[in-house]
Order: C-alpha cells, then structure tokens, then sequence
C-alpha cells in the first residue's frame, strides 16, 4: 500500500480518548487540552511602562524645557495622578499613573537633581504596552486539542488559570518479540543480540507523555504470542510489538493477529518498515512494527506518533518539515518511500544543506543518533546535489 494512503488508513482509524482529568498547571506538560481555554482577565491588566523611564504628558514635553520628578513608581505599585507640568520616575512593567500618556526611555533624559529635560525627539504615546494589548477577557487562547508546552502553561498562568481540563494519558502495551534478543546486563551467547527494541520503544512511548504497560520479551512461539495479545487487549487503549510481523517461519505476531482479531493493513510501500500490521485484539487497536531498530524508529516516526497523538485528541498530528538543499546525489532510487537519517550541515559557500548516512542497512542504529532527522526521498525520486528535498527534523517528531 502506499505511503500516504496507509497512513491516512491509520489516523483515520484513531479513537480519540473520551476521558478528561483536571490538573493543576505543575502537571500538564505534555498533556492533551480537552477543552479551549478563554482569558478571564486582560493581559496587561493595565496600561504599563515598557521602559525605564519617565511617564509624561505628551504636551507638557512640547511646551515646557523642564519638568520636576514628583513621585517614583517602580513595578507592582500604584503611583498617584500625574499632575499637569511634572514627570513620575517609573520602571518597566509599573502601571502608568492616571494623566500621562507617554512613557521616555531614561536614556534620552538629563536629569539634573529633581528637574529633567528631553533631549530626543518624542512621539504620543511611546513605550506603553495598552491594557488588552496582548490578550483581552474572553478571548481563547488554547485551542481544544492542543499538545501542551511550556509555552502553553506559561500563557494560562499569565491569565491566572491553575488548572486546565486535559485528556488521560493514552495507556500503551508493548513487547518484543525474538528467541535471539538477551537483555543488556547479561552474558552474550553466541548467536544472541542485546535488546534495543525494549529501551528505544518505551523511550519513544515515554518521550510521548503514554502511560506505559511493559511486557518484556516474547520468545518465537504461537501461544506465547497470543497470550502477550491477549494480556495487552485487556490493559491497555494500544498494542505495540516490534518483530515477527514478517512471513518467516518464526514470525507468529501476523497470524496471531489475525486468529485472534483482524489485520486491516500489513505490507507498505516504505523503506525501512515494510512489514507493518495494523489490525485490532478484542476491539483494542495494534500496531506491529519490523524488529529491526532502525525500520522500528522510522515506522513508529511516520506511523505510530500520528495514531497515538490522534489517539490523545491532537487535532495536528502532522510533524513539521522544511525544504531544504540537498548536500548529496542520489542515483539508487527505490520502489518505496525511503526515509534516510539526516543531518544539517553548513557546505563550504557557507549554506545550510542536509547530508544522508551513507549506510541503507536497517539495522545500523547508530545512523539515528548520528542523524537530526530524515530525508524523505520519493519513489523513483533521483537527486543531485542542490535540489530541494523533504527534511523532518527530530525535533518536530516528539
């Protein structure tokens, strides 16, 4: 199946979770906001200073050399009504006193004992950030939806909101599958390979803000196959398992799939990760991605991410990419959508291009953590160095 038209299969097969929670802004990083969130005040609540400075009546300034400083209204304080003919000393953020209207920067004042005198041109009503000028009472300022980040919470606090109505974290159940996989720690026998699959699969799960249901390593037999399903349908919102999706002998997960429920979608047209199963155990959803560590990152990056953030109630699931000038050819195209690990580098004129690991292999982990993100190159797509190409930076994925 093709790249986008699985991809659309999935998300568009993503239940959003119908339970809210409330919690307090401490709590919410991360979190899903399950209801818009509207101002209850203005922000600034008042007209304030923008600068250290002097608060002036604009005219005042234009008919007379000189003004005294009569009073001093540094931040979180009220200063009096500014009387006609005088200045107030005030610093940035201080609300500006009834009667002034413009606000001078310190800088194009001479002050001499209490008198000060303007030395710069001055326009009406500068540096006075107005009451409303950022947000007004009543306006939405997060969206329903809406993945929450510092930004985020900081805004909500700006308005006075401590607690935000979110969704519940997505619980998500997980193994690995393969009689050669041995856990870190432990004595490598000949013909075993450590365990990565568990530790990068519940990082990413973890890196997502999912509740995560743990269920070791299955070794390559049927039953054992369908009890792992079987335990996980009844835990969690999700099942996720990396290997034995493939039609080897030893690959049980597809067919215990579909003994115990359905598989709506198996083989598509992406390099790494053709194998991938979706399907569902006892109305649960599952995803099974390739056991190869890299085919899992890339499959989970392009697949999994965008179900689970619909899954939490994202309303965007889509990450972020950029066009950015090839700094490599590319003579081997393929029949598939391939995603090769990228990073940005600035070329020797001094422009920002993206190079590609030189390794296809999907078993070469360590091209993620060399990469910044990946390079999508289209089916049949050649490249020479300079074309434009897709790059979704890691950043945008998590």
């Amino acid at each position: 199946m093709p790249l986008d038209e699985a991809l659309k299969h999935l998300v568009d097969r993503a239940v959003p979770l119908a339970d809210d929670e409330t919690v307090i802004l401490d709590e919410a990083l991360g979190r899903v906001l399950a209801q818009p969130v509207a101002a209850t005040i203005n922000v600034p609540a008042w007209d304030n200073s923008a600068m250290d400075g002097y608060a002036v009546r604009h005219q005042d300034i234009n008919d007379l050399d000189e003004l005294p400083v009569v009073q001093r209204i540094p931040a979180g304080t009220n200063g009096q009504p500014l009387i006609p003919g005088t200045a107030a000393r005030i610093f940035t953020g201080a609300p500006v006193p009834e009667g002034a209207d413009t606000v001078i920067m310190q800088e194009m004042i001479i002050r001499e004992g209490e008198m000060i005198r303007v030395n710069a041109d001055i326009n009406a009503g500068s540096n006075i950030r107005r009451a409303g000028e950022d947000i007004r009472s009543g306006d939405e300022i997060i969206g329903s939806g809406t993945r929450l980040h510092p930004q985020h919470i900081g805004l909500a606090a700006s308005t006075g909101i401590d607690k935000l109505i979110v969704k519940r974290n997505l619980r998500v159940a997980f193994f690995t599958t393969g009689d050669e996989l041995t856990m870190p720690g432990r004595a490598l026998q000949d013909g075993k390979i450590y365990n990565s699959n568990r530790y990068l699969f519940k990082g990413l799960l973890q890196k997502m803000g999912c509740d995560v249901i743990d269920l070791g390593n299955v070794v390559d037999q049927y039953d054992a196959t369908c009890d792992a399903l079987k335990t996980a349908a009844a835990k969690a919102d999700l099942i996720l398992s990396s290997g034995g999706v493939s039609v080897g002998e030893e690959d049980y997960v597809k067919k215990a799939l579909e003994d115990m429920g359905s598989l709506d979608l198996w083989k598509i047209a992406v390099r790494p990760g053709k194998p991938l199963a979706f399907g569902n155990v006892n109305g649960v959803p599952f995803i099974g991605v390739p056991g190869n560590p890299v085919s899992l990152f890339v499959t989970f990056s392009i697949f999994v991410r965008p179900f689970i953030l619909r899954s939490m109630g994202v309303s965007d699931v889509s990450p972020v990419e950029y066009k950015v000038a090839a700094g490599f050819d590319w003579e081997r195209p393929d029949k598939r959508a391939e995603y090769m690990r990228a990073r940005l580098v600035t070329n020797d004129d001094g422009q920002m291009v993206v190079n590609v690991y030189p390794s296809r292999s999907s078993g070469v982990l360590s091209s993620v953590t060399w990469a910044d993100g990946m390079v999508v190159i289209n089916p049949e797509q050649r490249l020479t160095k300079g074309d434009s190409v897709r790059y979704i930076p890691f950043s945008s994925l998590y």
